[in-house]
């Protein structure tokens, strides 16, 4: 029955094509509801994960909690803590709201339950120059099997940004994994390597749509779409579609002075919908 069990969670994980054997995944509500096209959002905690260079515009100390429920399962449910802290203040009078000596993220994520689980501990860091944001980003992976025993190992990876066109277009690439980290002898298994890159348009002040495409070494492709509609300040819309998984994902956001909180939900045409929350505050002043 544990087989069975195990086979099961497995099998649901990789439909979904998230964070599963080590690969990347995407966390954090927003993301979710934009289709999981997040290669080029900035300024977002999440980003830590998604892609450590959007992280950093963030001018504010910020921690957050995400957490997803995949199909209504219990036992394969994803949780995250993740905190991020600008490094330096600029001068009085300056005009640049970027930190001058870039932001520090960690994060802690888990996924499974006492049967099978995944949880890792990453570091990131971001810098941003001119037009151009980079970030590199070291996770420490853990894979535990009730009765097998735990494999760990560490995977780097690699992210940057560029505005194509300041305040209207930007370009994001990231790749997970450029050490093609291995996770067991047999068979010579190693965590996937995932390269991601896409576009970021915003038409106007309130709008946004983003585009990417996703390649695992061992998949697919998969395209992903979304648009972000501020309707006032304080609430967002999102929408979005995923085609690898044929998924797609709607959700909002709620601001409440420092608070930020984020919903999104996915639609799967088979398994279901998954459930994605997050909850943030940013701390202090700008920098």
């Amino acid at each position: 029955m544990s087989k069975l069990y195990f086979l099961v969670c497995l099998l649901l994980a990789s439909a979904a094509a998230q964070a599963q054997s080590g690969a990347p995944g995407v966390r954090g509500a927003r993301a979710a509801a934009l289709g999981n096209a997040s290669v080029t959002l900035s300024n977002d905690l999440w980003a830590l994960s998604n892609n450590v260079a959007g992280l950093a515009q963030l001018n504010r100390p910020e921690v957050g909690v995400y957490a997803e429920n995949r199909f209504l399962i219990p036992n394969i449910n994803n949780a995250a803590l993740a905190v991020a802290m600008p490094l330096g203040r600029q001068p009085e009078g300056s005009t640049v709201t970027t930190p001058p000596n870039g932001v520090v993220g960690v994060e802690v994520q888990r996924f499974g339950d006492k049967r099978y689980s995944e949880s890792r501990a990453g570091l990131g860091y971001a810098y941003r120059l001119g037009v151009i944001s980079l970030g590199a980003r070291v996770d420490m992976l853990q894979t535990s099997i009730e009765g097998l025993g735990s494999r760990r190992t560490v995977a780097a990876s690699l992210g940057g940004q560029a505005e194509v066109v300041p305040q209207k277009l930007t370009f994001g690439v990231y790749l997970y994994n450029l050490n093609q980290a291995k996770l067991a002898e047999y068979q010579d298994e190693r965590v996937p390597t995932v390269l991601r890159a896409g576009l970021g348009f915003r038409p106007s002040a309130k709008v946004m749509l983003v585009a990417e495409t996703e390649k695992d070494i061992d998949r697919d492709a998969d395209f992903r779409a979304g648009l972000e509609y501020q309707l006032i300040d304080a609430f967002t819309v999102r929408a979005g579609v995923a085609t690898l998984s044929e998924q797609v994902t709607a959700g909002f956001g709620l601001r409440f002075g420092q608070l930020r909180v984020d919903y999104g939900a996915q639609l799967h045409n088979v398994l279901g919908l998954s459930q994605h929350l997050n909850v943030n505050l940013r701390l202090g002043p700008k920098s």
